[in-house]
């Protein structure tokens, strides 16, 4: 009988996370969430409670508290993590957050979930990762790119900058037998999704909203065997905004 694949997976909760945990769990993957709430009973996906690892990414030292119990739970091996967990706070009313209006402390926090968690987990589990051969996959944003209408500076500054890392962390894993690589999704329907959103997508090639499961579909795809010879890249999933 053949070990049952494992992923580990933040941002569980909502939006492309949830569709992510559904897409991994159908395809009899074994799936540990972690996210800043206790577990939801009322998630319907195998594992349950035991499955989950509550963790503030925004913490340093709650996330590599973290680690020692992630690597007690995976046993040895990891076939793939996958860094969904972002944050991209807003101003009064919903306002966007430009460089001129962004508290210190609202950098920090968001660099640390977006962008530090990603490397100290990954480097954390760096072992179980290169016994099972796996993947890391980081989500960014076409925010990372472009000035966005919605998406503050603090959340596009940290997504460009975990583009520039998945780059660096193939390079560095790559002679462990770990790949790793980044999609970025655009306009993808969610409960972030901001008022006006519909303007931004009459001017997409696809003129349609991404759903979270076609999100998963790609993330799916670069943690599985289909994938075995790329590296370092960014997947954009974002019906052609980026063009």
């Amino acid at each position: 009988m053949s070990r049952q694949r494992t992923l580990v997976l933040t941002g569980a909760s909502r939006g492309i996370g949830h569709a992510t945990v559904k897409k991994f769990s159908a395809e009899g993957w074994r799936v540990l969430s972690c996210s800043r709430q206790p577990f939801d009973a009322r998630c319907p996906w195998p594992g349950g409670e035991d499955n989950h690892i509550q963790v503030d990414l925004a913490d340093p030292h709650n996330t590599m508290e973290a680690i020692s119990v992630i690597r007690d739970k995976v046993g040895g091996c990891l076939d793939a993590l996958v860094n969904n967990a972002g944050i991209s706070p807003k101003g009064a009313g919903g306002a966007r957050l430009n460089t001129l209006d962004t508290d210190l402390r609202t950098w920090g926090q968001v660099f640390h979930v977006n962008f530090f968690a990603s490397v100290v987990l990954a480097r954390g589990l760096k072992d179980e990762l290169a016994a099972a051969g796996g993947a890391v996959v980081n989500v960014t944003s076409i925010a990372g790119t472009r000035v966005h209408p919605f998406a503050g500076a603090a959340y596009a500054t940290s997504k460009a900058a975990l583009k520039a890392l998945t780059r660096e962390m193939a390079h560095d894993f790559g002679p462990l037998g770990v790949r790793v690589n980044a999609i970025a999704p655009g306009e993808v329907e969610t409960s972030i999704l901001s008022p006006g959103t519909d303007k931004i997508v009459e001017k997409l090639p696809l003129r349609r909203l991404g759903q979270p499961s076609e999100v998963a579909e790609a993330i799916y795809f670069l943690c599985s065997e289909r994938s075995s010879y790329i590296s370092g890249t960014e997947i954009e999933v974002n019906g052609g905004q980026h063009v």
